[in-house]
């Protein structure tokens, strides 16, 4: 029957994508310090952001567009660089906020038009600006499209089925942190958190600029 083989994979899938999701990294650190800094609502966004960021890519990685990408000396040097140095932006950014007297008005209220774009925005561009995703993703999903089944169409089920899992668990780990908020949000422990995911954040983006393919 149509779509049964497709079903067949969906468990080896869908664990694959939890390990990853659980795996540290960029996105884990945005998540875990906007959750803590603005707590759930305020993490949504970027939650979302960062999911629109890689469904492109799924989609980019079906359309042969990723590959060229991962081809190409100048396109990956390009986007590993553009990638790093927003990262390392964020991390300074944080710091900054870390050195600075607390105030709630440092970064646009979640609740505002501008603050929530502007946090989804930084999701997005955290994502597209990762080289190495695009060549995860060739390797990624081919395992997983059955045989006889076209490689555009079940890719994007498949991403749309990622994008569903990864945000439900990202949402859960943003809700647990968020009620923790007024812990977090104290003067003294926001400072530490600044200060040790700016570290985080700027580590991450060194890393990035000194990996090679």
């Amino acid at each position: 029957m149509p779509g049964i083989d497709l079903l067949a994979v969906l468990p080896a899938f869908a664990l694959a994508v939890v390990l990853i999701s659980a795996s540290p990294g960029p996105a884990m650190a945005l998540i875990l310090r906007r959750a803590a800094v603005r707590g759930f609502r305020g993490a949504v966004p970027t939650v979302l952001g960062l999911e629109a960021g890689l469904y492109a890519w799924a989609l980019f990685a079906a359309a042969g567009l990723a590959a060229l990408v991962a081809a190409s000396e100048v396109a990956f040097l390009v986007l590993r660089v553009v990638g790093a140095a927003f990262l390392i932006y964020l991390g300074v950014k944080a710091w900054r906020s870390a050195w600075r007297p607390a105030e709630p008005a440092d970064e646009p209220s979640a609740a505002s038009a501008n603050g929530w774009a502007k946090a989804f925005a930084e999701g997005v561009i955290v994502m597209l600006a990762n080289p190495k995703l695009a060549a995860f993703m060739i390797a990624f999903y081919p395992q997983f499209v059955p045989d006889g089944r076209p490689l555009f169409g079940t890719t994007a089920l498949l991403a749309v089925f990622q994008v569903a899992l990864e945000t439900v668990l990202y949402l859960a780990l943003a809700a647990a942190v968020g009620r923790a908020g007024g812990w977090f949000r104290r003067p003294a422990v926001r400072r530490r958190l600044d200060a040790i995911s700016g570290t985080v954040l700027v580590a991450l983006g060194l890393r990035m600029a000194a990996e090679s393919r």
